[in-house]
């Protein structure tokens, strides 16, 4: 099966490498890409970090030596990019930031401070709001920006358009609504009718229902394997 890959690098050839090892031939073509902020400086204060994507663990690595907080991670692929980054004490929510608060309400008794969002300059969910309702401190830090694609790339175009069978993959609501409307772009919406959305979530799935799509499947976990091992099951 042909799989269109729309997350950000480098994630892109993360998630595309797992694809080949499963036997599925990935397309990669990022609709958005990541810029650090130059005008923020890691937190001296922290008591532990939250992270809601790896792209915040990232930055943050790269601008800090910092490794001995607690690593409060939104799910298995944010944990998996602390434990790259040399973190030891990393807990992994289920994938939203609900049960990100949630678990960091878990450990709440072991934390003596303030605890740090590190973020980008669009946002999911409001983490410090939910945190606050737990009776837990804290603050939110910007540290990156994500930049839509003005033009649906070239390799996603000619793989929506080939005619083939193919999956298109989409991490989240943003992006689904950004592919979405790059492909109406290109004036290939009707092309979709040959390919399947495969979401991350119900929330992804319900904005990829904005298209009359040949099929759209959701995967049972919040997780790039459950997405792949949903389509080696279509293929």
């Amino acid at each position: 099966m042909k799989v269109l890959i729309t997350r950000p690098q480098p994630d892109a050839e993360i998630f595309a490498q797992d694809c080949r090892d499963a036997g599925l031939d990935p397309v990669v073509a990022p609709l958005m890409s990541v810029t650090p902020g130059d005008d923020w400086e890691a937190p001296a204060d922290a008591a532990a970090l939250a992270f809601t994507s790896a792209n915040g663990v990232r930055v943050f690595a790269s601008a800090s030596r910092v490794r001995n907080l607690t690593a409060f991670c939104v799910g298995e692929a944010t944990a998996d990019a602390a434990r790259a980054a040399g973190f030891s004490t990393i807990h992994a929510a289920d994938g939203d930031v609900v049960s990100l608060a949630d678990t960091i309400a878990r450990h709440g008794g072991t934390i003596s401070g303030q605890i740090v969002h590190i973020a980008g300059a669009r946002i999911a969910g409001d983490l410090l709001a939910l945190l606050t309702q737990r009776g837990l401190t804290a603050r939110r830090i910007v540290a990156y920006e994500t930049h839509e694609a003005e033009n649906l790339p070239d390799a996603a175009g000619l793989a929506i358009g080939s005619g083939r069978a193919l999956a298109v993959t989409l991490f989240s609501p943003r992006t689904a609504d950004l592919f979405l409307k790059l492909v109406e772009a290109a004036n290939l919406t009707e092309a979709l009718s040959r390919c399947r959305a495969v979401c991350l979530s119900r929330a992804v799935a319900h904005v990829a229902a904005n298209a009359d799509w040949r099929v759209i499947d959701t995967a049972s976990d919040r997780n790039a394997a459950s997405m792949i091992a949903l389509m080696k099951a279509r293929a």
